[in-house]
């Protein structure tokens, strides 16, 4: 319809005032929020969506890719519940994990032998997508950054930063078996960044070892216990959404069940 020259949208013509407008995304993402049946679910794609600025084939790859269970399933039940009114903003460096990550983007056979050059290249082709499932607020610095210690030169793959804990991640990726030696060396790499690098205001470095498969045992015998350094699984495929469903139904009932006991 045009009035005076201006065409005018549906909206207009029904006299809804914009700004007070309750919609915040088009007809298309709302098409794709109303397939998810559950609330909570739904209202965090909603809320990731808005303040993220997804697009609709962005949004649906992060809903296929199951990034409500695997954020869910690395927090407390009452950081599920924040998380899925406020989105996935990060306050504290475990906010940053998923369990797992997923790198479908890279392009990589997961059935084939691959090296780690192999991955870490293929992530750098695909950055805008690898910081997309890293999560919100993450910005690129370096690849390949040097430590020399005693004539001698190490290389962690990846320096990202985070705006909102206001601190760097550093990443390395392992497709062999994750070993105490590959724990030791990113301590090392983040006590070289928590010494020298960081400027007053920053908080302290994180350390993340992508591996095929992980081994909590493992690090928590190696690393101490106040040691931000994680080890997380990568996938190379999409993960069985319906596997992670189940996963965390039963984690909030196991959750539910244990606060229930306290409370007698």
């Amino acid at each position: 319809m045009q009035e005076n020259g201006i065409v005018q949208s549906p909206i207009g013509q029904l006299g809804i005032d914009r700004q007070n407008f309750p919609f915040r995304l088009s007809w298309t993402h709302y098409q794709v929020l109303m397939t998810i049946e559950n609330p909570e679910e739904r209202s965090f794609y909603e809320q990731a969506a808005i303040s993220e600025t997804w697009n609709v084939q962005t949004l649906k790859r992060q809903y296929h890719s199951s990034l409500y269970e695997r954020l869910a399933l690395s927090r407390d039940k009452d950081a599920v519940m924040a998380m899925t009114r406020e989105g996935a903003t990060p306050y504290r460096p475990a906010d940053i994990l998923k369990s797992p990550y997923v790198l479908e983007f890279a392009g990589l056979d997961d059935k084939s032998g691959y090296h780690e050059n192999d991955l870490e290249s293929a992530v750098l082709n695909k950055m805008q997508d690898f910081l997309l499932e890293m999560g919100k607020g993450f910005l690129f610095e370096k690849r390949q950054r040097r430590f020399t210690f005693n004539d001698k030169n190490f290389y962690c793959d990846l320096v990202l930063y985070n705006r909102f804990l206001r601190c760097y991640v550093l990443i390395d990726f392992k497709v062999d078996e994750l070993t105490h030696q590959d724990l030791g060396q990113m301590q090392m790499y983040v006590n070289y960044y928590d010494r020298y690098e960081i400027v007053e205001g920053e908080n302290p470095m994180i350390g993340i070892l992508m591996c095929k498969q992980s081994d909590e045992a493992l690090v928590e015998l190696t690393l101490p216990k106040d040691a931000n350094i994680y080890a997380r699984e990568y996938k190379l495929y999409l993960p069985d959404k319906k596997l992670l469903q189940a996963k965390l139904r039963q984690w909030l009932e196991e959750t539910e069940a244990s606060v229930s006991e306290q409370v007698r």
